[in-house]
């Protein structure tokens, strides 16, 4: 604690502080309570803001007259279809939302606070919108975004985080170039944190392209990414060569001219700052290396992994024989769908020697020839597998139903919160839990005694008597839950309606 620069800490506290009162108004805005003709609230804020944006477009476009009625008419088009009002509910609005900004005394919005920098209190004034120009005819106001307005428009909008080193890199050559080395040394520590953030966004995702990459356009996907970083990093590093040489220099400089003698302080901070960039540069090189080994090796392995995983995936009976059996193609239709598994074309040529050969002879007799599918047998009907997974299906519809009676089921993170509380997560652990979940929501809704003889052979047959007279809906919501770090699922709402019979 004592080697804290209280005073270099609390610098240019004022301009942080006025940064955080160009917020406020849009604050003011929140704590107003209003509601549509339905008594549906207002998101007050939010037409705060697309009414900055609104005028940010206007100046864009050079249309100085934009008034009340411009800003209820932008606001009625965008939230038509979300709140009903009328139109001079909206133009109440705007004219709120316009006052807001630009109070009607005509002064400046005014926000207090106190000054840790200069230990006294201070007043911050700031203009958001100003007056623009007046119609006499229509005894109309025109308004504009003033300098502060544009400021907080700005304010909002994104600026990438990635780019943050480079600004860093930026500011520390002017800092060195006017000699503030004490500033030029926080910014190098500046700079080590946006590096280890950066590294931390790399691990990240390296575990993401390798859960993430699921076909060709996500791979595709990737790889781009990854060039840019790479080009980007590739930049940086430039910047830090030129850095070092530009801090070698001044550090030569200083020493012809015996500064390390006479201001002993000011030549320590450059040794300082020396060491810190070495080492800032050397992390960041560091991260260039692990970029150009996501590119080469984690990148080219998850595309081969995305390959075999589709070879495995290949179930020969089921993506193939059942397609053709079940639904029963033509015969001019079979050809499309074998087509890739057969071989090269082959031509068979006849040779005159093969009246040589030789020849069968059978007795004349009728024989009846059928044109038709062979009848499929039931080989997976004592399969171990596919009786084990039976079991395991009914076991997750009896835990459900369990907790769905208990209300801790309603959708399918909570159901998961109720395995983990009674001990059973290793269920979510394991691949065919998913399964279960998807087939469901791809049969949904699974109606009232809808389980007949046919499906009650089916891999969910099982599971699905325990239902009873009840009907289960799965619908998909928003949300992704990643419970472990194999697999991941989106969000899943469920809903069991119908007679509550004890089934346990």
């Amino acid at each position: 604690m004592d080697q804290l620069d209280l005073k270099e800490i609390t610098s240019g506290y004022r301009e942080r502080m006025r940064r955080l009162a160009l917020f406020e108004p849009l604050y003011e805005l929140d704590r107003k309570r209003e509601q549509d003709l339905t008594e549906k609230a207002i998101d007050m804020k939010g037409l705060g803001l697309l009414t900055l944006l609104f005028f940010f477009e206007q100046k864009l476009m050079r249309q100085y007259k934009t008034g009340t009625r411009e800003l209820a008419s932008y606001l009625r088009r965008l939230t038509d279809s979300h709140y009903r009002l009328d139109q001079e509910d909206y133009e109440r609005i705007a004219r709120t939302i316009i006052q807001t900004f630009r109070p009607t005394t005509g002064r400046k919005r005014s926000y207090a606070f106190f000054d840790w920098e200069m230990n006294r209190d201070g007043i911050i004034e700031y203009s958001i919108l100003k007056a623009n120009n007046f119609d006499f005819k229509t005894n109309t106001q025109y308004y504009t975004l003033d300098e502060d307005g544009l400021e907080l428009v700005f304010a909002t909008k994104e600026f990438y985080s990635e780019f943050q080193l480079s600004i860093n890199q930026l500011m520390l050559r002017k800092q060195l170039d006017k000699g503030e080395f004490k500033g030029a040394l926080r910014q190098i520590n500046e700079m080590r944190i946006d590096v280890e953030s950066l590294e931390e966004r790399m691990i990240k995702l390296k575990h993401e392209i390798q859960r993430s990459i699921v076909s060709e356009e996500t791979f595709e996907r990737y790889k781009q990414l990854l060039e840019d970083i790479y080009g980007r990093l590739m930049r940086e590093d430039e910047e830090f060569k030129e850095l070092r040489q530009f801090v070698k220099e001044t550090r030569e400089r200083l020493y012809s001219r015996d500064v390390h003698k006479k201001e002993q302080k000011t030549f320590e901070l450059i040794l300082t700052i020396t060491r810190e960039l070495e080492s800032v540069h050397y992390n960041h090189s560091h991260l260039l290396e692990q970029t150009f080994a996501l590119k080469n090796t984690t990148l080219v392995s998850a595309q081969e992994s995305l390959y075999y995983t589709g070879i495995q995936a290949f179930n020969f009976n089921q993506d193939l024989v059942s397609n053709i059996i079940s639904t029963p193609l033509p015969l001019e239709a079979m050809s499309g769908v074998l087509r890739p598994l057969l071989k090269v074309e082959e031509n068979q040529f006849w040779s005159p020697l093969t009246v040589l050969a030789e020849q069968n002879i059978t007795e004349d007799r009728q024989e009846r020839v059928e044109h038709g599918f062979i009848e499929a047998e039931d080989d997976n009907a004592e399969d171990p597998y596919r009786s084990a997974l039976m079991k395991k299906y009914k076991e997750f519809m009896h835990s459900f139903l369990k907790a769905y009676e208990s209300e801790q089921a309603n959708t399918l993170s909570r159901f998961m919160d109720y395995l983990d509380h009674t001990g059973q997560s290793a269920l979510f652990k394991q691949r065919y839990f998913y399964d279960f979940w998807l087939i469901l929501h791809q049969r949904s809704p699974i109606i009232n005694g809808e389980v007949n003889d046919e499906e009650g052979k089916t891999l969910l047959g099982e599971a699905l008597t325990l239902l009873g007279n009840r009907s289960l809906t799965v619908q998909e919501a928003s949300e992704i839950v990643n419970r472990v770090d194999r697999f991941s699922i989106q969000e899943l709402i469920i809903t069991l309606e119908g007679d509550e019979d004890e089934l346990f």
